[in-house]
């Protein structure tokens, strides 16, 4: 790994003496000039990009304790998706090979005080382990708590592996526990502490399967903490909480931070805030390189190339920040670094250089909306008095809500044509089980007064049920409900051309313009879709702009790249573009962007506003630094066959975030639900224009 001179004397050497404090504990990790590989690399490899070294010549140790005078070391690794940071933490854990082997070890693990304090300790997976929120099957720990299929989470019938949130955190999570595994390693001192700091006491009554995705998230964390490892990794542990909680996490990882029970390790994206606690980063960049290691304090996070050379913070290896590149020019809708050869005008463009007050959202969209007639257009959702309840506890529409002057109990929300709504709340506010209701997942879509495309799922006189299949081929969803169930095997093409099957393993029904569909989108997202992408030069892409015969490049990658094998930074992506791609009556977007760094997600954003018409660009200094983003028309030699087009005017949108960022510019109307049990009721709002645009908007939809 190549490392800033200037850096290097300052890194800790690992070469013990008699009377240092490293010899006396030594790290609890350490690697030396280590190279890591997936498989035993071969002289005979035919194709060494199927398998690259990963993080060549990394040296890196986490030291046990604090040495002299010197503070305890709390670490986090930045980089953007696909990184990278989720393969850190696996060879941390000792998974991955290393050449040379005697590169990596485990120092503290194998001394004589391990051993005393708890022989378990030895185990590496014991001491150090790692809480992911990977969208992988098998739910909380993956122990097959989540259900079989999208529904099992809704119905009240409880099977045996239906495990209480209490029993998780117990460990008693198998069918025929021995009496000496059975709740023996937690003690009940640390399980209150954890439930009361974590805010799970409403929670440990209730199946796992029932748990919203922000009450899993913090179930996880909770389990890893009563393991009492020595190390936990955790990987981008605030993606999908609300504020409260976040806030509340925050401090409960600071605590434990400050006591060093146990070390924590970070993983984090670059638009993430860094708590104040951690000390030291691991920068990541592409292709598995470390940008920087060392001190947070000398990292000068946001500083630009020139601003961090003065500083002597870097020699030949920026330590800006990874996701805002040097040298970046607008190609299919991608703000791509390319291969050195800088630009000073971009070809189609009259953009000048002049700073001003941004008049447009990062979607390109107008700040304040223009005065334009409304118009009641048809209603494709309708719920009137909704309330849904398990046994005596309520979830949704425990509230009176005035409708036209009188008070009625329970939800009551129509959603239209060409609206654009944002759904809010704190975890287990009953968003998630409100799009069940419209997607017709949940067994009380029977029951409840739901109208979806004007019928319901019971006949009513003179009107036929609608079917499910009917419902799901108007919808596109994209939810981490859906990306922990959907097959592992397909391909990514094949995850694009599931949007025209009846279920995850159903034949598509295709036609001609929606194998062009799959194409055009394909290629728009190969960045971040394709690991092993290539950016293309400046001169290339020109040379393009300048003809009519646009891009030549091949997608044969996508019918080998398994959906299982891919980054999950391109999951959510390919689902993503599954929701929108059949162009349905009704996209509904549950935290659909978490997951991403913020340059793929305003791409997704972009995407989703305009299709392939319009795409980013970056206007360049005569220093050629980055100053400003801007968006602008794709040249005619870059759009498709068949122009793909972002959200018309006939469909509609709703979606479920809990980060500002997170919220696209075309959402208007919005709803905030109430935490299940306070009796609240929800309430309702409209932005004037797209969210970023006005500050005070996001506090008025938490009630700030």
């Amino acid at each position: 790994m190549r490392r800033p001179s200037s850096l290097s004397k300052s890194l800790p050497r690992l070469t013990p003496s008699r009377n240092s404090t490293i010899a006396e504990s030594p790290p609890i990790i350490r690697i030396e000039n280590g190279t890591f590989y997936r498989k035993y690399p071969s002289a005979t490899d035919q194709n060494a990009a199927s398998n690259p070294a990963i993080f060549p010549g990394l040296t890196w140790s986490l030291p046990s304790k604090a040495m002299g005078d010197t503070k305890q070391q709390h670490w986090a690794i930045l980089g953007p998706s696909n990184a990278g940071k989720t393969t850190f933490f696996d060879i941390i854990r000792g998974q991955h090979l290393c050449i040379p082997p005697a590169a990596r070890s485990f120092p503290y693990l194998s001394t004589k005080k391990v051993e005393i304090r708890d022989s378990r300790y030895r185990n590496i997976l014991r001491a150090i382990q790692h809480v992911s929120f990977d969208g992988e099957r098998g739910g909380v720990g993956k122990s097959g708590t989540r259900g079989a299929y999208l529904s099992a989470r809704y119905e009240s019938r409880r099977e045996a592996t239906d495990f209480s949130v209490m029993d998780f955190l117990r460990g008693n999570t198998d069918l025929n526990p021995s009496e000496e595994q059975a709740g023996k390693d937690v003690n009940d001192q640390s399980l209150d502490k954890v439930i009361s700091e974590l805010k799970l006491e409403a929670l440990v009554n209730m199946p796992i399967g029932n748990l919203s995705n922000g009450q899993t998230r913090r179930t996880r964390i909770a389990r890893a903490l009563l393991g009492k490892p020595m190390v936990l990794l955790l990987d981008e542990p605030f993606m999908g909480l609300d504020p409260p909680t976040m806030t509340t996490l925050s401090h409960l990882l600071y605590s434990l931070a400050q006591a060093s029970s146990p070390r924590l390790i970070l993983a984090l994206r670059p638009q993430d805030s860094l708590p104040d606690w951690i000390t030291h980063v691991i920068h990541l960049g592409s292709n598995f390189q470390v940008i920087y290691q060392g001190s947070k304090d000398l990292v000068g996070l946001g500083d630009t190339e020139e601003e961090a050379k003065k500083r002597n913070l870097i020699g030949t290896v920026s330590l800006t920040r990874v996701d805002v590149p040097k040298h970046v020019i607008p190609q299919r809708g991608l703000t791509k670094a390319y291969h050195n050869e800088p630009i000073r005008s971009l070809p189609g463009s009259n953009h000048s250089f002049q700073q001003s007050e941004p008049t447009q959202s990062r979607e390109g969209i107008p700040l304040v909306d223009a005065d334009v007639p409304v118009f009641a257009n048809e209603a494709l959702v309708e719920m009137q008095d909704v309330r849904v309840r398990y046994g005596d506890k309520e979830i949704l529409g425990s509230w009176q809500q005035k409708i036209e002057g009188l008070s009625k109990n329970g939800l009551s929300w129509t959603v239209r044509r060409g609206e654009r709504w944002g759904v809010f709340g704190p975890n287990g506010s009953g968003k998630t089980t409100l799009l069940s209701l419209i997607c017709s997942d949940h067994p009380q879509a029977y029951s409840l007064p739901v109208k979806v495309f004007g019928r319901g799922r019971l006949p009513q006189p003179g009107l036929p049920g609608i079917s499910i299949f009917d419902i799901q081929s108007r919808i596109g969803q994209s939810s981490p409900e859906i990306h922990a169930f959907f097959p592992r095997s397909l391909s990514i093409r094949q995850t694009l051309e599931n949007a025209w099957a009846d279920t995850f393993l159903g034949t598509p029904r295709l036609k001609y313009e929606n194998d062009v569909t799959v194409d055009t989108c394909l290629r728009w997202f190969e960045a971040e879709l394709n690991p092993a992408f290539t950016p293309l030069t400046t001169s290339f892409v020109t040379k393009v702009w300048k003809s009519d015969k646009g891009f030549p490049n091949s997608i044969d990658w996508a019918d080998n790249l398994r959906f299982g094998d891919a980054p999950f930074s391109a999951q959510r992506v390919a689902l993503f573009i599954r929701a929108i791609i059949k162009k349905p009556d009704l996209v509904v977007l549950d935290e659909a962007f978490s997951g991403m760094d913020d340059r793929v997600r305003d791409k997704c954003m972009l995407f989703l506003t305009w299709g392939e018409t319009k795409s980013f660009g970056v206007l360049l200094n005569r220093n050629e630094h980055v100053k400003r983003r801007f968006v602008y028309n794709t040249p005619p030699q870059l759009l498709s066959e068949s122009i793909f087009e972002g959200l018309s005017k006939d469909q509609a949108l709703i979606c479920v975030s809990h980060v500002k960022e997170e919220v696209p510019g075309v959402v208007r109307q919005w709803m905030s639900l109430p935490e299940a049990g306070t009796g609240k009721a929800a309430r309702f709002g409209r932005f004037p224009g797209p969210l970023e645009g006005h500050g005070n908007g996001w506090d008025e939809v938490w009630g700030l």
